[in-house]
């Protein structure tokens, strides 16, 4: 029998909650039981798995950035959407470092595809019609912009930047124009 209060949208939001505070590595299905005052047992009716629970988290996180990403580039075009877009990645990856870290989970075909992993796609790919990019070069751009965002907001949480007095807000405004050159310039 389910125990009063425990669905599947509160346990994932609970994990996602922990994910932050905790680590996203740290999140199990036990510590999550800890979290409720349960066993373990209780959580088990209501996820099936460890695995699961993790997948259902990505899944929040890459919705929540797809919101998020979605508000800031309403009206936007060219430069204004790609720092619109690439400060709403980074706004949510430093607000929610264990969600972050969540969204960026191996999930299975039909998760992946059920997920709002095809919103991120489809917003960077209209972000880059801006700049006349066609295929293959779209595809290119997109990998590009996700691995400079990743990157540098991976480094960043990290404490990678902390050896020079320039401040990382400062730097990330100069790696935006300095993306923005890259696409409008694009090796034809």
């Amino acid at each position: 029998m389910a125990r009063t209060g425990l669905t599947v949208e509160r346990l994932t939001l609970a994990a996602a909650e922990m994910a932050d505070e905790v680590g996203f590595e740290n999140v199990t299905v036990s510590a999550l039981a800890r979290r409720f005052g349960v066993k373990d047992a209780s959580l088990y009716f209501h996820v099936r798995s460890a695995q699961e629970l993790r997948a259902r988290v990505a899944v929040l996180a890459l919705a929540e950035m797809a919101d998020r990403a979605a508000d800031a580039l309403a009206g936007r075009a060219g430069k204004d959407a790609l720092v619109a877009f690439a400060n709403a990645y980074r706004g949510y990856a430093i607000a929610h470092p264990g969600r972050y870290a969540a969204a960026q989970l191996q999930l299975d075909r039909e998760t992946a595809e059920a997920s709002a992993a095809r919103r991120h796609a489809e917003m960077t790919r209209a972000i880059l019609r801006g700049y006349e990019l066609a295929e293959p070069d779209q595809t290119d751009a997109v990998r590009l912009l996700h691995s400079t965002f990743h990157g540098y907001v991976s480094l960043e949480r990290a404490g990678g930047f902390r050896h020079t007095p320039r401040t990382t807000d400062a730097t990330w405004s100069r790696t935006l124009d300095a993306l923005d050159a890259l696409l409008r310039n694009w090796p034809r």
